[in-house]
């Protein structure tokens, strides 16, 4: 019985676009593991605080991904 973590910062996603995470994952589990299996995987997502994580030496924030999301530079 998988479990797949997902760690996202802090207020990128919303409920819906959270739904549509689990759906999706649990999707691609079942297409390798069986249709039998949808009812015991478990995707569990949890939110890091913006600015605690870091990538690069630099701390990553709410609004630098929402930045890069719109296809902006993050520096």
């Amino acid at each position: 019985m998988p479990l797949i973590e997902v760690h996202v910062i802090e207020n990128v996603f919303d409920r819906a676009q959270k739904e549509q995470i689990i759906e999706k994952l649990t999707d691609a589990m079942v297409s390798v593991e069986g249709e039998n299996m949808r009812g015991v995987t478990w995707v569990k997502i949890s939110e890091v605080a913006s600015g605690e994580w870091g990538i690069g030496g630099q701390p990553l924030t709410t609004e630098a991904i929402k930045e890069l999301a719109a296809g902006k530079h993050v520096a």
